[in-house]
């Protein structure tokens, strides 16, 4: 099996104006679609992340803050999960939680380099 990343975008929850309700339910939601992909034990990890980080690039080592994209969307987590093809974790994704809240996943397959 090979490993892929599934990288969540969208809008931050906060910035939508969910309500506590709403923010309650979308979390029922992630947390039926990890448990799912545990008992499949295909869930590798993944973590959700936090808006403001650091960029740091060039030759200069320029420092700069984030969230770094120009629109409204972010990265706002990760899992890795174990599949067999790209079409595989295309199917996985089919329960992401925020198609709804017109977020997306971007699905990368994971490079293993041998020593």
């Amino acid at each position: 099996m090979k490993e892929f990343m599934m990288i969540f975008i969208g809008a931050d929850y906060e910035e939508l104006g969910l309500s506590p309700e709403k923010l309650q339910e979308q979390m029922g939601k992630w947390f039926i679609w990890g448990d799912k992909m545990q008992e499949q034990g295909i869930l590798k990890g993944g973590a959700a992340l936090i808006s403001k980080g650091k960029r740091v690039s060039g030759a200069d080592r320029v420092e700069s803050d984030g969230p770094f994209v120009e629109s409204k969307e972010l990265v706002g987590g990760y899992y890795t999960v174990a599949a067999h093809s790209f079409e595989e974790v295309v199917k996985i994704a089919e329960d992401y939680p925020d198609y709804d809240l017109g977020g997306s996943v971007e699905i990368r397959e994971v490079m293993k380099f041998d020593k």
